[in-house]
């Protein structure tokens, strides 16, 4: 079973980014989940397992920055991977700032 979680954290502030709306779709468009980022800046849990297939998680980077009235580059970041056959899990962390930012597969 593959599962999947991210980790958004505010570069400029030091500090995670709370409060940011997070989707994840399929190669075709489809909603798979949603959700808003924690207090500790992360969301976990966006569906059950995962199958092998490509994947987009799409963060309202946009919104988030204009809510805390901060100019931003930006108006969202889509970050597409591919979950291979087997079992896993996968960790997509967000390192973000109003004009850049920068992403891996974590743990």
């Amino acid at each position: 079973m593959n599962t999947l979680s991210t980790h958004v954290l505010d570069a400029t502030a030091g500090a995670p980014a709370v409060g940011l709306h997070v989707t994840l779709t399929d190669t075709h468009g489809t909603s798979l989940g949603a959700g808003v980022t924690d207090d500790d800046g992360r969301l976990t849990g966006f569906t059950g397992a995962l199958p092998e297939g490509t994947y987009h998680l799409t963060f309202a980077t946009g919104d988030w920055f204009s809510r805390r009235e901060v100019a931003s580059f930006y108006p969202e970041v889509t970050v597409t991977f591919r979950i291979p056959k087997g079992s896993s899990h996968f960790h997509v962390p967000l390192l973000l700032s109003p004009y850049s930012y920068s992403t891996y597969r974590g743990s």
